[in-house]
């Protein structure tokens, strides 16, 4: 199959300057990251010496990890302890809305042996940063021949007999409208994820997700607005395995998982058994690490292409515009694609989870930075992504050589 079609959506939006830096590539983790100072990476220590501080006096809220990889190497790396029994157990053994199923489950988020670690060990929910990565492994699919055209029509992944409000839009409704997050369907995910009337938490309450979205009504013509849906990040569970007749999460480990020397991961399920595409996975930081780097390196790892090189570039080429915000480039393939502060010609390729978990690539600095967090009440401090970002870069502008490796 070809990609050309996936490309010829970055015509919706100006070309960015996206590559990555025309630095030699350096080699490859093993186990674990190799690691250096930030003096080493040509990176100014003071700046992340004073986010360092910031976030362990709790300006941010709860922040759990900073983790900067420069050239292939860590440059730097924190860990912040909190009290999660003191500061959500209440909430724990309060019936809410992110508490919709059993309250001892995994689907309550309040509960500390479920989040923000997976049984209080280093694996940290990704949140909806696991839409990202689902992405990628429908990438490797593609690339494998496995997965078909992005603009095969989802009701052929269904019996449409059995689907309500069908109508000639949802006929309409492509793999790629779901990638984009331009299904069009009737969908408000922009209240407080508190707040009972969100579609988004009103499909985790539900038992079959999948049926869920794929029944509600139609609001627009697909394709023609970006409109936040995790339901249709979900679909793609149900679509991966009806197309190629494997488990995402088998697939992912085969393909993505084991290639990257990522051994050890969690990823929660639906009421149904479905694997939870849309916020389910949990990674330790160094590997979700490893899969910006993937993309910082063309889709090769040591040698071996595991997504594209085409597939890498619709991902970091906006596909949807997401309103006029300066630092908002747009949206392409679950990627968030921001302009770097300092060079509107350059970009910075995102994932982004509910609770703080920020993974960043920095193609011209080559540089990637996990921030993992679990902010998740109403009026909670953040980490501020554009100010976060603008440090970052400047951090590393002026740097006279490529980093010492």
């Amino acid at each position: 199959m070809t990609l050309r079609r996936v490309l010829s959506a970055a015509a919706l939006l100006p070309a960015l300057a996206l590559a990555a830096s025309a630095q030699v590539a350096p080699g490859f983790p093993g186990s674990t990251w190799p690691t250096t100072t930030p003096a080493a990476a040509e990176i100014n220590a003071a700046v992340l010496d004073s986010l360092d501080r910031e976030i362990a006096a709790g300006r941010y809220g709860f922040v759990n990890r900073m983790l900067v990889i420069r050239g292939g190497r860590v440059a730097f790396d924190r860990r912040y302890t909190h009290d999660w029994d003191r500061a959500y157990g209440d909430s724990a053994r309060t019936r809410n809305a992110l508490t919709p199923h059993d309250l001892t489950g995994s689907y309550n988020y309040f509960n500390t042996w479920w989040h923000p670690y997976y049984r209080r060990g280093d694996l940290h929910s990704l949140q909806s940063v696991t839409k990202t990565i689902t992405s990628v492994v429908i990438g490797t699919a593609v690339l494998r021949g496995e997965f078909p055209s992005l603009d095969t029509p989802v009701l052929s992944f269904f019996d449409s007999t059995q689907v309500a409000n069908v109508d000639a839009r949802k006929r309409r409704v492509t793999i790629r409208h779901l990638m984009n997050m331009a299904g069009g369907f009737d969908w408000n995910e922009n209240l407080p994820y508190m707040d009972p009337n969100n579609t988004g938490i009103m499909m985790e309450a539900s038992y079959d997700w999948v049926k869920f979205t794929i029944d509600r009504p139609m609001m627009r013509e697909p394709g023609t607005a970006f409109n936040y849906n995790s339901g249709e990040s979900e679909l793609l569970a149900h679509i991966f395995r009806q197309a190629t007749g494997v488990d995402i999460e088998e697939y992912a480990a085969r393909h993505l998982f084991a290639p990257l020397g990522i051994t050890r991961w969690f990823w929660k399920r639906s009421p149904t058994g479905l694997i939870d595409t849309e916020g389910g996975l949990y990674l330790e930081a160094g590997d979700l690490a490893r899969i910006w780097y993937l993309f910082l390196r063309g889709g090769t790892w040591n040698g071996r292409q595991i997504v594209s090189p085409d597939w890498v570039r619709a991902s970091t080429t906006p596909a949807m515009r997401l309103g006029t915000a300066q630092e908002s480039a747009g949206y392409s393939l679950k990627w968030w694609l921001y302009r770097d502060p300092t060079d509107s010609t350059r970009g910075i390729w995102a994932g982004s989870g509910f609770g703080g978990q920020l993974p960043y690539a920095f193609p011209a600095q080559d540089m990637i930075v996990v921030f993992n967090g679990w902010n998740i009440l109403p009026g909670q401090r953040s980490l501020p992504p554009r100010r976060t970002m603008e440090r970052l870069v400047r951090a590393v502008q002026g740097a006279s050589a490529a980093p010492n490796r």
